[in-house]
């Protein structure tokens, strides 16, 4: 499952992302968040595998996808994964390019992996997975 917020900048979402996963973290130790930089590792509890995509190559929707599937192949257990800002991380604008990559990912996680994904602009059309 996908859950996208989506929202111009200064709305809120990255709070609301923090929350959601504090909140999950109280019950869950599976859990990983994706960031560029450093500005949640204060915010996030200690449990929850922080991820700056920063130290990694990481360009584009595609790259992105086969990044996550990496972490999901080491981390067999990961339950959650939550992506701050994914149009920061992946350097993409394109929202057809968006929506074909959120159907790719809904289809590599099925229903065992749920994953939060901030937008920091706003969305005109959102899809359901």
């Amino acid at each position: 499952m996908i859950k996208v917020i989506a929202g111009e900048k200064g709305t809120g979402k990255t709070a609301q992302l923090v929350e959601m996963i504090n909140e999950q973290a109280t019950t869950d130790n599976n859990i990983v968040c994706i960031q560029r930089g450093h500005r949640l590792d204060r915010l996030i509890k200690y449990s929850v595998r922080l991820v700056d995509l920063d130290e990694y190559p990481v360009e584009g929707f595609e790259q992105f996808l086969s990044f996550v599937a990496g972490i999901c192949a080491k981390d067999y257990d990961v339950t959650h994964i939550y992506v701050d800002s994914i149009l920061k991380i992946t350097g993409e604008t394109d929202y057809e390019r968006f929506a074909a990559f959120l159907e790719k990912l809904d289809g590599f996680l099925g229903d065992k992996i749920t994953a939060t994904i901030i937008c920091s602009r706003a969305i005109i059309i959102i899809t359901t997975f």
